[in-house]
């Protein structure tokens, strides 16, 4: 009965994690607090697997920010500037690498492969003095041992580590992150040694890089290093693991033939092709570790479906071989959902969160070996067979009109520098506009008016009046910092994707299904369980209410059907491109009754185009066409004097830059500030882009506040590379999360940043 979880959710079913992480951070509670919480968090986990009936356990998959940045703290790979004098890595170190401090800015975060995880980019170079300076994962090992769990302890692979890294600031970009591998390994081997003396008889090595389009070079770099770390690891049982796709061809030869391997994790959720290699060939006498139930999503699994491709891998590899597991880390699901009280009983009777997939998992096993629970595999059978028949799930007016959108292409019939001149003549806006993402600071006050209005505790006129307030409040902030495109502050709005999802129908909502997003971040995707349409008008009422309180021009706030897709659950019984094609046009209808209401300029949020972007090249051009043909149809309807911005989040954008002009927005604004500029790297390498465009020109995710000269230099960047009349100045993302004392001065040094240079600019005239 081999069963066995690559990962379990960090943050507690109630989030309690990320309130003691916040609370130390704002110095409210001691580290000790902080290590007492996350101890009790780590301690319920691996006694909730025990129980459950789990062989294999994983340890070392907390953490007190991100796994990634978890190895650099092992590997001892802190910058310079964070003026670490070695020894073990405190708090002080770790969290200034993971947010900045008042003094030095914060690492990269970037997407973890497709997920909306964000990781810390590790920082290397051929002057990196590594050494074992986080002993994290074997004090982990130790704690889950005295509780009398004896688990797997995980660790970031040394490859895929590497893969992940890009070269520091002054290393030349094409230095081979691979060539730091001797340098490494020796630590890797310290860290075995030392799981090896603590009693651990399994380790297990996340290699999800592996699943990527690798060279042989990098091939290559898998069978180098596990055969250097070969002697080290004798007498220890090794699984690697591979998780987000398929696993190519090559990439499987290579990781069969490694040597000192006992056993190899694949996911068979999302790498459906991967069961054929299997059954081509798999190494006699190794572990199979079939990621069967699925890690990323939260609807229960058909556990009949699963047990006949159990059955058929056990016939290829051996009954005691065969290890039934998930398709990767339960990271990315929701936690418990026990703890959903309000959830409507028929939809809940279709879902399973992280501590029901460990039940599952345990279940298959137990059937896998012949002791199948007949009661708990009927009730699975019950709740598939409602929801497929369902009435709630199938609209058909709705599948109609998806359907009929396939055929055309729908575009804006004027191109865009023709559109952004007549857009110009009603906006009237000053040479390097400046405007924000969105969002402004959530204060407590403002989330417990939304709490006590959803609670009945405050009328619905005391709520409307208290928005308004807030509307005006934030009006009047941008109006005396003398911004040129103002926001509403989306002070009615708990979440981007939530907000829009309560109002549309086919979304179900849970109380505490939060998932991590980075550090102390979570989020609370929607479930999306039937056809998608919109009833009713969903955020007219209150940009029509902030225009009216200003003569600047108001941008309605909307998220994008793209982005809705990707931070939700989505139903797993039809295309993903289906779904997103219904959700445009609710998007659609929004969009055309904001114009109709006087809003001129009206920002579709994709932040999340480019996460979806499939982990295989020969998968984008798919993806990439239905993405951004969804992006186009909702707003291929309005005027040419209707201003279409969008924005985008974390991501490498270089390599899709073509289906980001191909979105034909008006104006376009993108995470850049702490990814070192790469974002104009595209630009200087000859990419001509006609619409505006703001790159951001500060960080929010760190409370640092930049100066004028910072903003103005990192403007003067971007007008070596950009058109003076296309570029805006904004910060990098919305504004929700950071305090006031924060955000006034920075907005304040961006306003100034942009009059600065448009003086220089009109004097060099």
């Amino acid at each position: 009965m081999a069963s066995h979880v690559v990962g379990y959710p960090r943050m507690g079913p109630k989030r309690e994690l990320k309130f003691a992480l916040e609370s130390f951070w704002d110095g409210k509670s001691s580290a000790e607090e902080l290590q007492k919480v996350s101890a009790d968090l780590r301690s319920s986990i691996w006694k909730q697997m025990s129980e459950a009936g789990i062989k294999y356990i994983p340890s070392n998959t907390f953490s007190y920010y991100d796994h990634v940045l978890d190895t650099t703290a092992m590997l001892g790979a802190v910058p310079d500037r964070y003026n670490w004098n070695g020894g073990e890595i405190g708090f002080d170190t770790f969290f200034s690498m993971a947010r900045g401090n008042a003094t030095v800015p914060a690492m990269e975060m970037t997407k973890w492969f497709d997920t909306n995880y964000h990781y810390i980019v590790p920082e290397l170079g051929p002057h990196v003095k590594f050494s074992y300076a986080s002993h994290k994962a074997v004090n982990e090992y130790k704690e889950a041992k005295g509780l009398g769990v004896d688990t797997v302890p995980v660790l970031v692979g040394p490859v895929s580590y590497l893969l992940l890294s890009k070269p520091s600031k002054g290393v030349e970009k094409t230095f081979s992150l691979l060539s730091l591998l001797p340098k490494i390994l020796p630590i890797y081997k310290e860290v075995i040694s030392e799981l090896k003396a603590a009693g651990a008889s399994w380790i297990q090595f996340d290699e999800p890089m592996l699943v990527m389009d690798l060279d042989s070079h990098k091939l290559q770099a898998f069978t180098e290093a596990y055969s250097e770390l070969e002697s080290t690891l004798s007498g220890l049982s090794v699984l690697i693991e591979s998780y987000f796709a398929d696993i190519p061809a090559e990439a499987y030869k290579t990781l069969t033939g490694l040597k000192g391997v006992t056993a190899f994790g694949f996911d068979l959720i999302r790498g459906t092709k991967t069961l054929d290699l299997i059954k081509g060939g798999f190494p006699e006498g190794k572990y199979l570790f079939a990621g069967v139930v699925d890690g990323r999503n939260i609807w229960a699994n058909d556990l009949v479906g699963s047990l006949t491709i159990l059955n058929e891998l056990e016939s290829l590899v051996g009954k005691d071989k065969l290890v039934v597991s998930t398709s990767c880390s339960l990271l990315h699901t929701a936690v418990d959902l026990v703890n959903e009280i309000k959830l409507d009983k028929e939809i809940k009777s279709w879902l399973a969160f992280a501590a029901q997939k460990v039940v599952e998992v345990d279940a298959l096993a137990k059937a896998l070996a012949g002791h199948k629970d007949e009661a708990f595999f009927s009730a699975n059978a019950a709740a598939q067979a409602s929801r497929k028949s369902s009435p709630r799930v199938t609209n058909e007016a709705v599948q109609k009109a998806a359907a009929a959108l396939k055929g055309s292409d729908h575009r804006r019939a004027t191109n865009v520098s023709a559109r952004l001149d007549t857009q110009q003549k009603k906006l009237n806006l000053p040479i390097l506009p400046t405007t924000t993402i969105g969002s402004f600071p959530q204060t407590m006050a403002l989330r417990k008016v939304r709490r006590e209005y959803k609670a009945k505790k405050v009328t619905e006129e005391e709520y409307v009046n208290a928005i308004k307030e807030e509307i005006s409040k934030v009006v009047k902030i941008q109006e005396d910092l003398d911004i040129d495109v103002l926001v509403h502050g989306e002070p009615e709005r708990n979440d981007m994707v939530e907000y829009f999802g309560e109002q549309l129908s086919g979304f179900a909502f849970t109380a505490n299904g939060w998932v991590q997003s980075y550090g102390s971040r979570c989020v609370k995707p929607p479930i999306i369980y039937g056809d998608v349409s919109r009833p009713k008008a969903m955020t007219v009422f209150w940009s029509s209410m902030a225009q009216s309180m200003t003569a600047r021009p108001m941008k309605g706030m909307l998220t994008g059907p793209v982005t809705i897709l990707n931070w939700s659950f989505v139903r797993n019984d039809q295309p993903r491109f289906e779904t997103c094609y219904q959700i445009a046009l609710a998007i659609k209808d929004e969009v055309e009754d904001l114009e109709k209401a006087g809003i001129n300029v009206i920002q579709i949020d994709e932040a999340a185009l480019r996460e979806g972007l499939p982990l295989r090249k020969a998968e984008h051009a798919f993806y990439l066409d239905w993405a951004v043909h969804s992006f186009r149809i909702t707003n291929c309807g309005v005027q040419d004097t209707c201003q279409i911005h969008t924005h985008m989040c974390y991501s490498n954008f270089n390599d899709i830059i073509h289906s980001i002009i191909d979105m034909d927005a008006d104006v376009i604004t993108i995470e850049n500030s702490r990814s070192d500029e790469k974002l104009l790297s595209v630009f200087r390498e000859g990419v001509k882009y006609g619409a505006g465009i703001g790159p951001g020109v500060y960080d929010i995710h760190s409370p640092r506040i930049p100066s004028t000269e910072e903003i103005a230099d990192r403007i003067n960047k971007m007008l070596a590379v950009l058109e003076t009349n296309i570029l805006w100045v904004n910060p990098d993302c919305g504004l929700k999360t950071r305090k006031y004392t924060e955000v006034k001065p920075a907005l304040q040094n961006m306003v100034a940043a942009a009059k600065l240079l448009r003086t220089q600019l009109a004097s060099a005239k």
